[in-house]
């Protein structure tokens, strides 16, 4: 996830959300980020408006632009939505319909060649959105045999997280932070509210000219080993979010590092096995080993493009193998994620790990992404994660979310089995619905996590009275 860091110059590369007077805005959000270039497989897409808090807006009727830019269109040959919207071509690459009660649906269409396709979608008034589909060439689908659908034997405790990687970043401009009027490190603030997580994304080499912190190299190795002692002083847990990349790693972007530019194949995943294990080399030499890993960071569409693209998926299962192996060479008893970022998309998520499984990828825990402008509503969730545990018998994080904290905890934590082992908020220090201020000072919002905590983290003794 990126996000512009509000009063800092931060690049937002995903998404074109704005401050508007009206204070809502157009999401769209596809049932399918990848489909088959042949023609015919689509992406089922759900448009509606939201206001700034992500609560759907149903009294909105409204004309309603498509724009397609890449190698795909939009289907006019069925009549769509309960109140029978036509969809009508008015140009190449546009198409317009109506939002009727805030919403409508429509497919986007592969055509017969490989592409990223961009949709973006504009109402007068209205904040308007964009999604990215890759169009892949067809291969093969591999279902997991028997012997290949297993839960970790590896101990998997709860998580309540946050991933607060920019906080060095923030410090450095002389922000402090506190709670209830006392100044304090805030991850110790975050562990007073019932936090026991801390995620930490580390890049390659983010001092590189195209780094995602070319002067200061923020996220780098010797920074998350600063970050990992604090940590550790605090008595929490740590989550290690690898990007495999000098940049942020995103289902829009998941760059090769510079310095593995020119390896392919093996020598590829041989450098991204020793690349991991010196990491973590480093990590244990200062007693600071994370307990969970992640092979990635949102890789539904694959990871250091274009060799293992998801279009590639023997080559992209091969890069994960390398990854999960240089972790269990340092510490066999780290648990290993796998993050995609399909928090309401079923279809896709059971595509993607069906296809991983079958070709061996052995990992520990699945990791989604949710935030409601992309991935869906809260049943959309709900659903995917049943789904979920059903077919592969893995625990579930939902590893990044901001909005709808109190609902998708209870989701979470109440799933069948105990097989949901928690969440971790992205950036809630400085981001979407930060729990701190610009200046540092804790607001009302942390105290959701009081009650969370509460709820779900406390062991109940009550069966020992």
């Amino acid at each position: 996830m990126i996000l512009i860091l509000p009063g800092f110059s931060f690049c937002n590369q995903k998404s074109n959300i704005e401050e508007d007077n009206t204070g809502l805005e157009l999401v769209i959000t596809p049932y399918t980020t990848t489909i088959f270039s042949d023609g015919h497989d689509f992406s089922a897409i759900v448009v509606r408006v939201f206001d700034k808090s992500g609560n759907q807006v149903k009294n909105t009727q409204a004309p309603l632009k498509i724009i397609v830019s890449g190698n795909g269109s939009i289907s006019v040959d069925e009549i769509t939505g309960t109140q029978q919207t036509i969809i009508k071509k008015i140009q190449n690459g546009v198409w317009k319909t109506q939002l009727i009660e805030g919403s409508c649906s429509f497919n986007l269409v592969a055509g017969t060649s490989a592409d990223i396709i961009k949709v973006e979608v504009q109402s007068e008034g209205l904040l308007s959105a964009s999604t990215e589909i890759h169009s892949i060439m067809p291969f093969d689908l591999s279902v997991p045999r028997e012997g290949q659908l297993k839960q970790s034997e590896k101990s998997i405790d709860k998580m309540l997280g946050a991933d607060i990687s920019f906080l060095p970043e923030l410090e450095s401009y002389g922000i402090k932070f506190s709670d209830k009027g006392v100044q304090k490190d805030a991850i110790e603030i975050l562990k007073d509210h019932g936090f026991n997580y801390i995620r930490l994304r580390v890049f390659v080499d983010p001092a590189a000219p195209n780094g995602y912190s070319p002067e200061n190299g923020f996220c780098n190795l010797e920074n998350t080993k600063k970050m990992a002692l604090r940590i550790k002083k605090a008595g929490m847990k740590f989550l290690l979010d690898f990007h495999y990349s000098d940049y942020w790693a995103d289902p829009q972007q998941q760059n090769k590092p510079a310095s593995w530019e020119g390896l392919t194949g093996d020598k590829l995943a041989n450098a991204l096995k020793s690349y991991t294990k010196s990491v973590l080399s480093s990590l244990k030499s200062q007693g600071t080993l994370p307990d969970m890993v992640q092979i990635g960071n949102e890789i539904n569409h694959g990871m250091i493009w274009p060799d293992g693209h998801i279009d590639n998926p023997d080559q992209l299962a091969e890069l994960l193998k390398a990854g999960i192996a240089g972790v269990s060479e340092i510490d066999s008893s780290i648990v290993i994620m796998l993050h995609v970022a399909l928090g309401g998309q079923n279809a896709e998520s059971v595509f993607w790990f069906d296809n991983m499984i079958a070709r061996g990828v052995d990992f520990d825990i699945i990791g989604l992404s949710y935030y409601p402008r992309w991935h869906g509503t809260l049943d959309d969730l709900k659903y995917n994660m049943l789904d979920l545990i059903s077919r592969y018998g893995k625990d579930i994080n939902l590893v990044e979310y901001s909005q709808k904290k109190e609902e998708v905890n209870d989701i979470v934590f109440n799933l069948p089995d105990g097989k949901g082992k928690g969440t971790c908020i992205w950036e809630p220090l400085n981001t979407w619905e930060q729990i701190f201020d610009k200046e540092g000072k804790s607001n009302s919002m942390i105290n959701i996590y009081d009650n969370i905590s509460s709820k779900y983290m406390i062991p109940d003794f009550s069966s020992e009275k």
